[in-house]
């Protein structure tokens, strides 16, 4: 080939190649659904353990707030799933991260998180308690941070599961969390 058609002949390969790949790219491509939820400390996949029995895509409505009586810290997040026909959303459970000036300790019977952890966990709740330099690292002059999960829909009176697979979904949730937040601040190394 002549040196002088040269570049010609790579401008007109390159507007091939993008004809081409305009032409296999879909028009209106959705984005694919974040993988994380709640404030980036829960994944997709550890929010999919609760469930109310009738599935559907899990997605999240997260809120901030200033805490109540001088505290600081207040993240909130709703954990919904999809209605597979409708698409009406309904929700699953709460996670709440929050500072508190004390720790009111284990409900009764609740069973510990496990190794790693301070909290203990029931079928429809949980609770996990991020170590001391936590509080300070989020901006808090309190002593705690907590970080709890509300799951009505596997309390015991609904019947969806039984009550081990409530508590290792609830603890599942609240160890993430916890572990995630605690990362993320860069506290209780």
């Amino acid at each position: 080939m002549d040196k002088k058609w040269l570049p010609l002949a790579v401008v007109l390969g390159a507007a091939g190649v993008a004809v081409v790949t305009a032409g296999l790219w879909p028009d209106e491509e959705e984005p694919p659904p974040a993988r994380t939820l709640c404030h980036g400390v829960l994944s997709r996949q550890t929010a999919e353990l609760i469930d109310d029995g009738k599935g559907g895509e899990v997605s999240a409505e997260e809120w901030e707030s200033k805490g109540q009586g001088g505290l600081t810290v207040f993240k909130g997040c709703g954990v919904t799933r999809a209605d597979p026909d409708t698409g009406d959303r309904r929700g699953t459970f709460n996670l709440i991260i929050e500072d508190s000036r004390n720790d009111p300790g284990p409900r009764k019977d609740s069973v510990p998180l496990g190794p790693g952890f301070t909290g203990w966990a029931l079928p429809e709740e949980a609770r996990a308690t991020l170590p001391a330099d936590c509080a300070a690292r989020m901006g808090s002059t309190a002593r705690y941070i907590m970080v709890t999960v509300k799951a009505p829909s596997q309390a015991a009176e609904k019947g969806l599961v039984d009550r081990d697979t409530a508590i290792r979904n609830s603890t599942a949730v609240v160890r993430e969390a916890a572990a995630n937040v605690a990362e993320k601040y860069g506290c209780g190394a």
